[in-house]
């Protein structure tokens, strides 16, 4: 594990150029390798998310790499989700009962920008665009690829490579089609799809609606959400079936069809949406998939990281958060210097990948809770009871989605356990009414801690949260 040694990197996206910047910070020999021209110089959104939620996680890794204050600079805090109902109503849902804790929406673009601007002030970094990886031979080391601009094919040779090139990874398909030792691979898709759109600022450069917020419109199994921009525009995204209901991407198929659903759905948002029907039909459908895989290393030679070792859907806004824990999770491995490699990538897995299969779940769960739940009355209960758990006791409670968004000294899976546990507490004891938002907070606290305690020990007996 010298640091003479060559690491080549696929993929220079948010997960690619972070782990390229603490490589070098590190001393390491690093060749980054993208497939897409420099986003710096060309617009490349071409329809993915525009902007992201950032969060603690997150910026654990911006505190590991010295560019906290700088990343700040690029977010706009949102404090909590503002839901949209039918006739246009609106009311906020905080994130948290404590005054510090938040998401920010934050720009992908100028984000991947900064961190490729850091890594490459490294002289040890070298980063290459137009470079597709056709394959990897993680036996030799070795990954093919093909340059965009001069058509010519070219090997790559390092002692280690690392692929964050993304849920189409070019190294996890290799190591499933070489068949040369025993990979397991998921790939599970929502029946739902995403289209991106968007609400333009005022002509004076405000923003349309409320700026610090998620904005979420849930429709039961379907829904409409936006995030804000630094430029006062918002990002919309519409998650839909794409073939089941009475709407559904592969029937929105005319400007007066489009039209309808939104005025019988959305009539808020398409007040202040007249660029629509252009979003709508100049912007792809694309699919939202889960993906698991096992091993993630081949020996010393190759590592998986990022969504090419755990792509997951974006409802709980920790897409980015994870991948970026990623590095963070992997730097502390370095630090123990355990020799070799491949020891290295095994000890990295061992203790991460268990918190990549958690957040996976959680992001499913919450797919659900955002279109639908988030409704019902039993669930809004729970949030102002949560809410006031947490402003009341800021040390002693915190919601399943302060544990997941808030705590990064813990993992993932820790956090589902606990929140999950609390919240099938919760609901048991608002459904039998053994607890109510206008008692005492302290017995309330109390008692939550005690079931929530037999809620887990009984799943330790039945083993369901090894």
């Amino acid at each position: 594990m010298s640091k003479q040694q060559n690491i080549l990197i696929i993929g220079a996206g948010l997960c690619g150029s972070l782990l390229a910047l603490r490589l070098g910070q590190r001393g390491y020999n690093v060749s980054v390798y993208e497939m897409r021209p420099d986003l710096r110089k060309v617009d490349i959104s071409a329809g993915r998310s525009i902007n992201l939620a950032f969060s603690n996680r997150g910026n654990k890794a911006m505190k590991l790499v010295g560019l906290e204050d700088k990343v700040k600079a690029l977010c706009i805090p949102m404090n909590g989700r503002m839901i949209h109902d039918e006739h246009g109503n609106t009311f906020q849902s905080n994130y948290s009962g404590r005054e510090h804790e938040y998401i920010n929406s934050i720009s992908r673009g100028e984000l991947n920008a900064l961190l490729l601007d850091e890594a490459e002030k490294h002289k040890n970094v070298n980063i290459h665009f137009n470079k597709k990886c056709k394959s990897v031979d993680f036996e030799k080391t070795t990954a093919l690829f093909k340059d965009y601009n001069s058509k010519d094919e070219f090997v790559e040779d390092a002692d280690i490579i690392i692929a964050t090139d993304g849920a189409g990874s070019a190294m996890r398909k290799s190591y499933y089609l070489g068949k040369k030792f025993l990979f397991s691979f998921s790939q599970a898709y929502l029946t739902h799809g995403y289209k991106e759109l968007s609400i333009l600022p005022k002509e004076n450069g405000d923003y349309k609606i409320h700026k610090n917020a998620l904005h979420i419109w849930p429709r039961g199994s379907f829904m409409l959400i936006a995030l804000p921009n630094l430029d006062g525009s918002f990002t919309v995204t519409l998650f839909l079936s794409y073939d089941e209901g009475e709407y559904n991407f592969n029937n929105l198929t005319t400007e007066d069809k489009v039209l309808e659903f939104f005025q019988n759905q959305f009539p808020d948002a398409l007040a202040v949406m007249p660029n629509l029907l252009e979003d709508f039909f100049e912007n792809p459908t694309a699919p939202l998939g889960t993906i698991k895989c096992s091993p993630w290393h081949y020996q010393g030679n190759t590592l998986l990281m990022g969504d090419a070792a755990h792509a997951i859907v974006p409802f709980y806004g920790q897409g980015m958060n994870a991948s970026f824990e990623d590095v963070v999770e992997f730097d502390k491995v370095l630090d123990q210097n355990l020799g070799d490699w491949e020891t290295t990538f095994k000890a990295y897995e061992n203790t991460r990948k268990k918190d990549t299969d958690a957040i996976a779940d959680l992001a499913i769960d919450n797919f659900h809770e955002m279109k639908g739940h988030v409704n019902h009355a039993i669930f809004q209960e729970k949030r102002k009871l949560e809410m006031a758990l947490e402003k009341e006791f800021p040390n002693a409670y915190s919601s399943k989605y302060s544990l997941v968004t808030f705590n990064e000294a813990i993992g993932y899976k820790e956090a589902m356990l606990k929140g999950r546990a609390q919240d099938k507490a919760i609901i048991n004891m608002l459904s039998d009414k053994e607890i109510d938002i206008k008692g005492n907070l302290k017995d309330i606290l109390d008692k939550v801690k005690t079931e929530t305690e037999a809620i887990l020990e009984d799943d330790r007996i039945a083993g369901l949260n090894q």
